[in-house]
């Protein structure tokens, strides 16, 4: 097995916010090489559980490691977005926390044979799962002109979205792609980098694939859902994400479901507003500047909290 150091986003604070009852039971949503699991072990109970989710087998693999060195955890093969049946089938319907750590681990960007990265040549795969679904060769291969600009608009943000589009079916019809630098290479030949920008031109396109093959905005609507319907009254719900849009997904429910329900404009109001079944803990917080010196990709890291009231 491939080995790649993996420095684990907002570590020590991810897990002093999810964690508040020694022998409760938790979910670590993204095992990752298991940084928040390990030290969620190292301060839980004897009597706590701690279940993990993960698709990569490669992690997976680690986190059966973890388990035969710790009866209290368990590693799930299978995406958060299945929490809830996953856990019912174990018998589990509360949980006193989940701590979902969003996006591409360090591993999994830094492995060529993963295809996540132009920086190095690999097969254009993407996969979270490398054994299942289609990968981001076939897809950009067989998709269609309007789904891969909408693809590249939506989820990259890409303002040359119908121009990169162009290209990539203009060379795939001469030679299908296969490598990670090849594809990168056509979009930047059809969208010269911005140097204001600072940002190689396949950064959004390639970021913009990765979420859609994996399905990686809806898996986080899914979970969310499911998280309101599982956490235990105190139970604490913490998620880092690194982009935009998972953010925008997270702000959105957890300042929906702390509000309750909203009445009509202009209603007179007569006693306590209704409030949620979720509280907000604290606003967005950012890893510090101690943690972006040893670490540059927590700079886009934004991790939100709030509580199952009572």
């Amino acid at each position: 097995m491939s080995t790649f150091e993996h420095q684990t986003v907002m570590l020590d604070s991810a897990v002093s916010q999810v964690l508040h009852k020694p022998n409760g039971v938790y979910v670590d949503g993204t095992f990752g090489r298991g940084g928040h699991s390990r030290l969620l072990l190292s301060q839980l109970g004897t009597e706590a559980r701690l279940y993990a989710f993960d698709l990569d087998p490669q992690a997976v693999a680690v986190g059966q490691q973890l388990s035969q060195e710790d009866s209290r955890f368990s590693i799930i093969h299978a995406s958060f977005a299945s929490l809830q049946q996953s856990l019912a089938a174990l018998g589990l319907h509360q949980l006193d926390g989940l701590l979902l750590d969003l996006g591409v681990s360090s591993p999994q960007l830094d492995d060529p044979d993963r295809g996540f990265s132009f920086m190095k040549d690999g097969p254009l795969d993407m996969r979270m799962n490398n054994s299942a679904g289609i990968s981001a060769a076939e897809w950009i291969n067989t998709v269609d002109e309007q789904d891969m600009v909408r693809v590249f608009f939506r989820y990259g943000e890409e303002k040359h979205s119908r121009r990169i589009a162009r290209a990539i079916i203009a060379r795939r019809q001469q030679l299908p792609f296969t490598r990670t630098l090849e594809l990168a290479n056509c979009i930047a030949q059809a969208a010269p980098m911005n140097k204001a920008q600072g940002k190689h031109p396949a950064t959004r396109c390639f970021q913009a694939i990765r979420i859609e093959i994996n399905q990686e905005l809806l898996a986080v609507e899914q979970v969310l859902d499911q998280a309101l319907a599982m956490l235990a009254p105190e139970g604490r719900l913490v998620v880092i994400s690194f982009h935009s849009l998972e953010d925008r997904i997270v702000k959105q429910f957890m300042r929906e479901h702390s509000q309750g329900k909203q009445l009509p404009r202009g209603l007179p109001i007569q006693g306590d507003p209704e409030k949620g079944p979720l509280e907000l803990l604290s606003k967005a917080i950012k890893a510090d500047d101690q943690e972006l010196g040893v670490n540059v990709r927590a700079r886009s890291a934004i991790m939100r909290v709030a509580r199952r009231r009572a």
